[in-house]
């Protein structure tokens, strides 16, 4: 195994962008900066011009409330749900706006939980954000260790334990400061303490803000696999202060961006060509550069959270990369690896696979490679992680999410019907969410398995049902 996912993926939304081009010639005219954002987004996904940006999707709901005229606040990308949308703030200094915070805290009672690394940098600050002329409210914190391996069940019950030792109710609001894992960790609890509670996303690291923030999805590891206690449960609201990278680590940076690559494969291919013309820009931390990818894969992010919440379809195709990534987390034991630099071998695995079965040309497998080694991530899974190795995990949990092809493009996403207690050469039905195609082929997460194809062997007409056939342990798909 080594690389493969790319423009395969490109049209996983069919009505977004064309799949990533070949690259231009030395010579031809390049892309447009980091200003000039309209030229790098689909038709589709533009935001109307405005003083300060701001994004929507979908159709329009109860109206948000955003930052007056004086505020630092950039973008305003609106995730759509409903009664349940949220805005996501990103701007420089927003920390320093107590404005912002305040009107998404319900009740009097807030807990902020934090970790370790980011409590001596900026719980004071959000302390006083959050009670900034605002005499009637109360902060309590709760400081976890920092590391994946603590995302767990023991690490998890310390918030409980503050939360019910500080005799919350259930207007009190839960406030997430710091990156992925606690971000996770403090979404789980507010869904599960008192059934629910009020909670606000701050996240620290580019890999929290372009991504794990964004979209609900909460919850812990188990020994077993990552991520599979949780829940789907969304914020408040997500304010992004782009001023906290300044005391990020060089390879936490790093992680961050495999996820941004991520959008650009997916579904985003000037978003992935304005990347390698401006990688070297974002590892300097350039302001200009940093913002605008953050706000390109909010807008992704929210444009496909707003279709697929609880991801029954389109909303699988972020998990790109991420069926060999896990395993990759899990077998390495958690915190060895950080999640973008699993990601970023996961993703190449499955460039190479999709490579390896016509999908995609050398050209672009070349691309992600070259684009991934740019941002200093790796290419390759250690050594310690056999072929046997990542079958014995990936086989842990049943079920997934798979896809229709034709010619390289996505027209459907189908749910697997049946998954865990099938053994490994059986039928497995598969339902399918879009219109028969003939000629088709069944992949799994953006090109893991081959498992068979529709209206030839396997096919069973076209009434909407086929069956395909496993031809490797069912990829774990979270």
């Amino acid at each position: 195994m080594a690389a493969s996912a790319s423009s395969l993926l490109a049209a996983a939304a069919s009505s977004s962008c064309a799949a990533i081009s070949p690259r231009l010639p030395r010579g031809a005219p390049a892309a447009a900066s980091v200003f000039s954002p309209s030229r790098h987004t689909c038709p589709s996904l533009r935001a109307s011009p405005a003083r300060r940006h701001q994004s929507r999707f979908v159709a329009s709901v109860a109206p948000t409330m955003h930052p007056s005229a004086e505020s630092r606040v950039s973008t305003v990308v609106d995730v759509d749900l409903g009664d349940r949308s949220y805005p996501i703030y990103i701007g420089a200094g927003l920390l320093d706006e107590p404005d912002l915070l305040q009107r998404h805290v319900h009740g009097k009672r807030v807990l902020v939980v934090t970790n370790t690394t980011v409590a001596p940098l900026y719980l004071e600050k959000v302390t006083w954000a959050l009670t900034h002329n605002n005499p009637n409210v109360s902060v309590e914190s709760v400081i976890l260790p920092d590391g994946e391996k603590y995302k767990d069940m023991d690490t998890l019950m310390k918030v409980f334990d503050k939360a019910i030792e500080s005799r919350l109710d259930r207007r009190c609001t839960f406030v997430a400061l710091g990156g992925g894992v606690i971000g996770d960790m403090c979404g789980f609890a507010a869904a599960a303490f008192l059934r629910g509670v009020n909670f606000i996303q701050i996240p620290t690291t580019l890999m929290a803000q372009v991504d794990s923030s964004v979209g609900g999805k909460t919850g812990i590891n188990h020994p077993l696999g990552k991520n599979l206690i949780g829940a789907f449960y969304q914020p408040q609201c997500v304010l992004i202060d782009t001023d906290t990278l300044n005391t990020l680590p060089d390879r936490e940076l790093a992680s961050g961006i495999a996820e941004v690559v991520k959008y650009g494969l997916i579904r985003d291919a000037p978003f992935f060509e304005w990347q390698e013309k401006n990688m070297s820009a974002l590892l300097a931390r350039e302001p200009s550069a940093l913002a605008y990818a953050i706000k390109r894969s909010c807008e992704n992010k929210a444009e496909v959270v707003a279709q697929d919440e609880k991801e029954s379809g389109l909303r699988a195709t972020l998990n790109l990369g991420h069926t060999f990534g896990h395993a990759i987390e899990t077998g390495t034991g958690y915190g060895a690896w950080l999640h973008g630099e699993a990601i970023a071998a996961g993703t190449v695995m499955a460039t190479d696979m999709s490579h390896r079965l016509g999908w995609i040309d050398e050209s672009i497998r070349k691309r992600v490679v070259d684009i991934l080694e740019q941002a200093k991530l790796p290419i390759t899974p250690p050594e310690t992680m056999t072929v046997e190795k990542f079958k014995s995990i990936m086989a842990a949990v049943g079920g997934f999410l798979a896809a229709v092809t034709v010619s390289s493009r996505v027209v459907g996403i189908g749910t697997l019907l049946g998954g865990g207690d099938t053994e490994y050469g059986e039928p497995v039905s598969v339902h399918s969410t879009s219109s028969p195609v003939a000629g088709a082929t069944l992949f799994l997460d953006g090109a893991a398995t081959v498992i068979g194809g529709w209206g030839g062997a396997g096919g069973r007409g076209n009434d909407g049902t086929f069956v395909a056939w496993w031809l490797a342990p069912p990829p774990l798909v979270l």
